[in-house]
């Protein structure tokens, strides 16, 4: 009988080290869901105020709106281009951020770069990509470098044919950033410009079908934005967690970089998940050793 209390005694706990362990595991998903969903908090709103650069900082969700085609801008070999040229035939993905960003502009290409990855259509062929450098200050020997640096990421034969990189004047780029809703700032003492982070799929005619917003985009929503655009279909509007490009540090009084604050939250948030799953883990063993050895 005594056996069978210890036996038992066992087992009780480790049945209560497996409900801890998932009691943990759940707790961690829900962490994680709001980027599984690709939104983001933006910590400014828990300092009550936003600086004034970011006042009016934002995405106006334009859909059905169609962007001026007639707009030129320069390639990433530097020859003249209008927008539509890249429309007609295919749904377009468009991307505002500009090449020298050292903020999340970087984040919402390799976001892209990866999802699109991920999906069975391809850049040329099913769609079209264009990112606009919002900074009239770039010129097309940046923006070929980068063309050069995704497309060989996406390693998809044709992509250098369907997707662009292109730069342009002031007054092209403000009136394309209006048309989407797209709204930024650009902060002279810095020489950075503050924006949210978004990516936009457009209908072959020119017409906003879909927002998506943050630096990562699920892999099924996206191919089914881009799917519906083929065929003319717009979205309807989408609640949206702005991720800004620049945010202000109310501890230092400077602007800062957001994702790393975001990365040392996540990777806070880990560390303390896997301390308490040793520390049960090992209280476990414990309890169960005087049974192993009687």
């Amino acid at each position: 009988m005594n056996s069978d209390l210890k036996t038992s005694g066992k087992s009780a706990g480790e049945q209560r080290f497996h409900l801890l362990a998932c009691a943990l595991l759940v707790a961690a998903l829900f962490a994680a869901a709001p980027r599984a969903r690709g939104q983001f908090v933006d910590p400014l709103q828990n300092i009550g105020q936003r600086p004034e650069l970011l006042k009016d900082v934002g995405v106006d969700q334009k859909l059905n709106d169609e962007i001026p085609l007639d707009l030129t801008f320069r390639d990433e070999h530097g020859n003249p281009v209008e927008l539509a040229q890249y429309f007609g035939s295919k749904p377009v993905i468009l991307t505002l951020a500009y090449y020298n960003c050292p903020m999340l502009c970087t984040q919402v290409l390799n976001g892209l770069d990866r999802s699109l990855k991920e999906i069975p259509l391809s850049i040329g062929k099913d769609f079209n990509v264009v990112t606009v450098s919002i900074d009239p200050t770039e010129r097309p020997v940046l923006a070929e470098a980068k063309q050069a640096m995704y497309t060989g990421m996406y390693g998809r034969p044709g992509a250098a044919q369907g997707w662009h990189f292109l730069t342009g004047d002031e007054p092209q780029i403000k009136q394309l950033a209006q048309a989407v809703g797209f709204r930024y700032a650009y902060d002279a003492d810095s020489k950075q410009f503050a924006h949210a982070s978004v990516i936009m799929v457009l209908t072959p005619e020119g017409r906003l079908s879909r927002y998506f917003y943050g630096i990562q985009y699920p892999e099924r929503d996206l191919r089914l934005g881009i799917e519906e655009a083929s065929h003319g279909k717009i979205s309807s509007p989408v609640d949206a967690i702005l991720l800004f490009c620049y945010h202000y540090d109310p501890h230092t009084g400077k602007y800062g970089l957001l994702i790393s604050r975001v990365i040392q939250l996540a990777g806070g948030l880990t560390v303390l998940i896997g301390g308490i799953f040793l520390f049960f883990l090992f209280r476990g063993e414990h309890y169960t050793l005087p049974g192993r050895g009687a």
